[in-house]
């Protein structure tokens, strides 16, 4: 009987075998963009929904203008408060509609059930730190990780009104042990470092200027700003500006500037590369051979996916097409989302 051939593997299941790697392997980083938070629209809403999700909160006159904007050739609310920004515009129109989307975010509760698993997932890891870069403004991992009772650090300190404290991303936690007769202290392992880049509801400046964190479902207290980043073309320069600048060094130094942090990979989940000022800091990082780059997505445009296809340390997933190191493929079933993530880490 003639030896029988085996039949070479599917370009989808090595995908998913290398994701699958990846995803779990050490000195990971995650950054989670707002697909990561829709959960098939039982969580908060895409780029593209935001503005039917958020224009109630608006008044009659802000209403207007922006969907004049959006008649006249925006493609989106980033797009038409750009233009309104523009020479004698309106530059606070831009934190009126970040107090409107804290407003219709406030009163939501998904479902937990994904990013529970998520954190308890990471927070089972045998490293000391996990870190996880955001750009929702939403607390669902917040959420997620008090309902698991699992130790999470955002840089802020402190209780009833908490402050920035940014010593919390990196202060040595441990417990007492008794080894061979002696007490050591063991390192507590499996903290997730959240570094949330584009602020977050509840982050506020307070009279002082300082940035301070209270429960997102609270009323602003008087005298304070709130702390999100509009979705406008000033967010790369927003993110020089306390405190986000000091995220933001945080992001880089795991990804380019600290040898001692580095990232062995990156994973993207609902993340579609349209924000120039994090693929910049994203780019730089293919350059190291000891780095590989994860992005799972529902799709992709046509540039961010040429440009991810063209580089061999890079894994893409998505519904309709995949890239398996600069190999091209079609679509992935259901590996391109964050709920399959939340199964695999």
């Amino acid at each position: 009987m003639a030896p029988s051939v085996r039949k070479p593997a599917s370009f989808e299941d090595r995908l998913l075998a290398k994701l699958r790697e990846q995803v779990r392997g050490r000195r990971t980083g995650f950054l989670l963009g707002a697909g990561a938070s829709f959960l098939g629209g039982a969580g908060y809403p895409l780029a593209r929904s935001l503005w039917p999700a958020i224009k109630g909160k608006m008044t009659a006159g802000d209403r207007l203008r922006i969907e004049q904007r959006l008649t006249r050739g925006a493609e989106n609310l980033e797009q038409a408060l750009g233009a309104l920004d523009r020479g004698k515009g309106d530059p606070a129109i831009r934190h009126r509609v970040t107090a409107a989307i804290a407003a219709a975010f406030r009163s939501r509760r998904p479902p937990l059930d994904h990013h529970r698993q998520f954190i308890s997932r990471l927070a089972g890891r045998n490293e000391r730190r996990v870190p996880v870069f955001t750009l929702n403004y939403d607390p669902l991992l917040e959420l997620a990780a008090d309902a698991e009772q699992k130790y999470l650090a955002d840089g802020f300190s402190g209780t009833i009104q908490a402050y920035l404290h940014p010593v919390s991303f990196s202060d040595y936690r441990g417990s007492y042990e008794l080894r061979r007769n002696r007490t050591v202290i063991a390192p507590l392992r499996g903290i997730i470092n959240l570094y949330k880049l584009h602020g977050s509801l509840g982050w506020y400046l307070d009279q002082q200027e300082s940035a301070r964190r209270i429960r997102p479902d609270m009323r602003c207290p008087d005298g304070w700003s709130r702390l999100m980043i509009p979705p406008q073309n000033r967010k790369a320069a927003d993110t020089g500006n306390a405190p986000y600048a000091l995220i933001w060094s945080e992001f880089r130094a795991h990804l380019t500037n600290d040898c001692s942090r580095l990232l062995n990979r990156l994973v993207c989940a609902g993340y579609g590369f349209g924000d120039e000022h994090v693929n910049a800091i994203i780019n730089p990082a293919l350059a190291r051979r000891n780095f590989t780059l994860v992005v799972l997505a529902k799709s992709l445009p046509d540039g961010p996916f040429k440009f991810l296809l063209s580089h061999d340390n890079v894994l893409v997933a998505t519904e309709t097409r995949s890239s398996l190191y600069g190999e091209e493929g079609p679509g992935m079933a259901n590996a391109w989302s964050f709920e399959w993530l939340t199964g695999e880490v």
